[in-house]
């Protein structure tokens, strides 16, 4: 109930009586004096006037399952969010929550991570109140070899999120950073289990630097995040609740052709690659080309020093600038 009267204070400027409050959810009004005290600890200015009701008297920047659960008004993607002030890893706990049932759709949220990861097994530095950690669980009826498209159209929708939560202009470095003036801002993990020749679960996972902070050494001229960049302030329930918006009806058109051919003018547009030499690295060797977009596949299309045009598969192969990280 709380993330509902958060939802209707949000929506209605004026005061909402506690009489409206109880008709609307079926309850006393004890019960809703208990929540609406319950969400003024969490932080929440909220003004009781006698003979008027309740109001949000402004947006405070809190960050929890109920502001989340307030904001996010999907079909299906993000409505069931399991928060945690701390874990080891959002895709790890995703993941135990698909073998418990959890359904397509369950978002997993974390104000930090202990064990965080990137590609290729990296790290990823997770502080608390700083950024913004998640995994959404997918159960895609689609073929194993498709799935690494996934990370592709997470990629899309977390950037056409940010650009509409922050007003900031950014791009996707293939397959799975978001970059801002160059530096990398976020990072996408997608993992699958299959069971046999059909999948199980997905579970993608993303990371979203928004404070200002300090990077170790070896990320400061590579790494950035939207607050440094912005100069302003930015909120974490926005960002997400645009981004999970983005992502179904990304996903849609994904599931509709399965395939990224609907995405494929969307996502060639945002690719900071396109039209750049690039340098790719593959178990195999190494060897530079221009990078020319993706097909509707979702691989890199790279043409070679010998006017041959490859196709790069994310897998364990990397791109990298020739003159730096983009």
């Amino acid at each position: 109930m709380k993330a509902e009267i958060l939802s209707l204070l949000r929506e209605n400027k004026d005061y909402i009586s506690g009489q409206e409050l109880c008709e609307h959810f079926h309850v006393t009004r004890t019960a809703v004096w208990k929540a609406v005290n319950q969400l003024k600890k969490e932080g929440y200015p909220i003004e009781a006037v006698q003979n008027r009701g309740y109001r949000l008297a402004s947006e405070p920047d809190v960050f929890g399952r109920a502001e989340l659960e307030s904001r996010i008004h999907t079909k299906w993607a993000g409505r069931h969010i399991a928060f945690y002030e701390s874990v080891g890893s959002t895709n790890v706990t995703a993941k135990l929550l698909a073998e418990e049932d959890a359904p397509a759709g369950t978002l997993v949220v974390a104000e930090s991570q202990t064990a965080g990861r990137g590609r290729r097994g990296r790290g990823w530095v997770s502080p608390p109140g700083h950024n913004l950690y998640f995994t959404l669980l997918l159960r895609p009826q689609i073929n194993p070899d498709k799935a690494s498209m996934l990370t592709l159209v997470m990629a899309l929708a977390v950037k056409e999120g940010m650009e509409e939560a922050c007003n900031v202009q950014a791009g996707i470095k293939w397959p799975n950073d978001i970059v801002l003036n160059g530096r990398k801002v976020t990072g996408i993990l997608t993992e699958m289990s299959l069971q046999g020749e059909y999948i199980q679960h997905v579970v993608i996972g993303v990371g979203i630097n928004v404070k200002k902070q300090e990077f170790a050494p070896e990320l400061a001229e590579k790494a950035t995040s939207l607050e440094a960049e912005l100069g302003r302030s930015i909120s974490r329930a926005l960002l997400l609740e645009r981004v999970m918006e983005r992502f179904e009806e990304d996903y849609a058109l994904f599931m509709e052709k399965q395939d990224m051919s609907l995405l494929l003018t969307a996502y060639n547009a945002a690719l900071v690659n396109c039209g750049k030499q690039v340098q790719v690295l593959e178990p195999a060797g190494e060897y530079a080309g221009t990078a020319r977009g993706i097909n509707e596949k979702g691989e890199l299309l790279v043409l070679d020093s010998a006017n041959n045009l490859q196709k790069v598969f994310a897998g364990e192969v990397s791109v990298r600038g020739i003159y730096g990280y983009v």
